[in-house]
């Protein structure tokens, strides 16, 4: 397909997107062929934006630094580089364009309120198997249950030339962060008097037999992720645990179990989803908010609104080894040490689903083209107005090689000034670390009361 064939085609697909009834399969083999030439192995554009601020995608960034030592801290390969543009509350209008509602509300809030936007690094992507998945996945994979299942996809990206919000989604659920992985994670709270404070310190667990590079669809068992957290402090919540199961569709659903040191037995937990407040974050999130997406949302219905360019957080592995007493601020964390770039993202809109209830009524969330992650989102309350800004700082981890949207996670409540920052590993010993597969029972709901025990 000629380049300018395949803008076209894309360009049809952005307008009837929202529209495309969720179960088609996402490509015909000439538009995947696109995934050999004009587009990157995961979908993105790889071209760079005209004028050259983004600049052309030349492979997925691989090159770990001298020395290190898996679930060291990572450091920052562009350390030295300066910003090359900074928005305040001053000039925020001139940029308004390429910023979320809630970045802009934040800037018009807040005088002393930053983005630093530095030069464009693309260093997104993953190892060449996933490729090699992912273009097999482009003309066999489907969504299923009205769009909040999918099957026929194994080891990539499912639809890395997406038709409509569901695929999208999908393809944020299941990009590529590794395997199996461990680290330490704080949660630090700031209440709107800007009192900063630790609301957890756990270990984290996940792994995903989506990515086990032996298996195949056929080998599938439906379950994408297992993750595990178990608390440590403070110590009033110390033991407390929950436990997440989280399929592909409906013939494996979900299944989630909480261990409360109180009651000191597992249980269901079906509340821990939606908009129930987050008992980890202290309330301030939501726990469908956790990693950026969590659980269920199947009481929004999804829209693809089209692609962008956009100042977003990346590469912020300064961020990742800074002290919290000088990332985590009274009011927001310290500009000087979070890191922006201009990306392409794609747009999608979750609007309230008929018959359905959410406090956030609406939500726009904007995924990195390279990774397919959500790095920001934007939520709004019953009467249309900025509430939420939901974030990710990004962790660059070359060892993997990934780009991380599911570590330096957190929360704006625009309206409230309260915020937060979650599966933070700063000023503890273990980083995101890859590690060897670990046993079924590791997942298990008798393990996770033995683990809340100790």
């Amino acid at each position: 397909m000629k380049p300018q064939a395949h803008i076209l085609a894309g360009a049809i697909a952005l307008i009837f997107g929202g529209a495309l009834a969720p179960g088609a399969s996402a490509a015909s083999a000439d538009e995947a062929a696109a995934l050999k030439t004009t587009l990157t192995p995961l979908g993105a554009e790889k071209a760079g934006n005209k004028d050259g601020s983004i600049p052309a995608w030349d492979g997925v960034y691989s090159k770990v630094a001298a020395g290190y030592k898996a679930g060291d801290a990572r450091p920052d390969p562009f350390a030295a580089e300066k910003p090359v543009l900074s928005i305040s509350a001053k000039n925020v209008d001139q940029h308004a364009a390429r910023l979320s509602a809630a970045t802009v509300a934040m800037l018009k809030k807040y005088p002393a309120y930053r983005v630093d936007v530095y030069p464009t690094h693309r260093t997104g992507g993953a190892p060449g198997w996933v490729y090699d998945n992912t273009f097999r996945n482009a003309t066999h994979a489907k969504t299923t249950d009205g769009g909040y299942g999918v099957e026929g996809a194994f080891g990539g990206t499912p639809f890395p030339i997406p038709k409509n919000g569901y695929e999208a989604i999908w393809n944020h659920r299941l990009a590529w962060t590794g395997e199996t992985a461990t680290y330490a994670t704080r949660t630090w709270i700031v209440t709107p008097d800007g009192k900063r404070s630790l609301a957890n310190e756990a270990e984290q667990t996940l792994m995903r037999p989506y990515y086990f590079k032996e298996n195949s669809v056929e080998k599938s068992e439906g379950m994408y992720q297992f993750g595990r957290l178990i608390t440590r402090a403070p110590a009033s919540k110390a033991g407390e645990g929950i436990l997440a199961h989280d399929g592909l569709n409906e013939k494996a659903p979900r299944a989630l179990w909480q261990y409360l040191v109180g009651q000191r037995r597992v249980r269901r937990a079906p509340s821990v989803a939606y908009d129930t407040p987050d008992s980890v974050t202290s309330g301030i999130g939501f726990f469908d908010e956790a990693f950026m997406m969590f659980g269920p949302i199947d009481h929004h219905e999804l829209k693809l609104i089209g692609k962008k360019e956009m100042y977003i957080p990346y590469n912020n592995n300064r961020a990742a080894a800074a002290r919290i007493a000088d990332l985590v601020g009274p009011q927001f964390l310290n500009p000087d040490l979070v890191r922006w770039e201009l990306h392409r993202v794609w747009e999608v809109e979750a609007t309230l689903a008929p018959g359905k209830r959410h406090v956030v009524a609406k939500r726009r969330y904007y995924l990195d083209e390279d990774t397919w992650q959500i790095i920001l989102t934007d939520g709004y309350d019953a009467q249309g107005q900025i509430w939420r800004s939901n974030y990710t700082l990004t962790l660059l981890a070359p060892d993997l090689p990934a780009l991380l949207g599911s570590v330096m996670w957190g929360t704006y409540n625009v309206q409230t000034g309260a915020y937060l920052l979650n599966a933070a590993s700063n000023e503890l010993p273990i980083q995101y670390k890859a590690i060897a597969r670990l046993p079924a029972s590791h997942f298990g709901p008798e393990e996770l009361a033995n683990q809340g025990s100790r």
